[in-house]
């Protein structure tokens, strides 16, 4: 990995973390920012969106979210068994500040080439953030920034980044 390319300074510059209480969380609705046509990126889902995403054509969900930012009903373990039940493919590729290296960013890439990707984590930053760098150097960096951009998601601030992964 080159000297200059922090990946963990970028996470901090982009990410924040979701504490909505509990009853906050019961009565939110499941948002599916779409960044291309096969791949969207979620805040905190559900057991219950399980069967909303396979309608919705999703073939694969991809878990973010460390278990230690969740209660045990939104763990992956419990998420898995939702979306395993739903006829999809669960994978867990939680992401920290400190933990996110580029073995993170072709997991989560091989997972999300097998078709049309939700992933999650607790705005949907993380999981962008993943995806954008998986994307330097096959998409232009102003369109990788401008495809997330439009799905709500402001990764001006890892340009140089992923500059230097192109």
């Amino acid at each position: 990995m080159p000297a200059t390319l922090n990946l963990h300074a970028a996470l901090r510059q982009t990410c924040c973390h979701w504490t909505a209480p509990q009853a906050a969380r019961s009565l939110r609705r499941m948002q599916i920012n779409q960044i291309t046509p096969a791949y969207s990126a979620a805040p905190q889902i559900e057991p219950a969106d399980a069967a909303t995403l396979a309608q919705q054509g999703f073939t694969t969900v991809i878990c973010n979210r460390p278990d230690a930012e969740v209660p045990p009903p939104l763990q992956a373990e419990a998420m898995r068994i939702a979306v395993e039940a739903a006829g999809m493919t669960f994978v867990v590729n939680p992401v920290t500040h400190q933990g996110l290296n580029m073995d993170m960013v072709h997991a989560q890439s091989d997972a999300a080439a097998t078709g049309k990707t939700l992933a999650y984590c607790a705005s949907g930053t993380r999981s962008t953030i993943v995806w954008a760098l998986g994307q330097a150097g096959k998409m232009p960096v102003d369109d990788i920034i401008a495809a997330a951009a439009q799905a709500g998601y402001d990764l001006n601030g890892m340009r140089s980044q992923l500059e230097t992964l192109s």
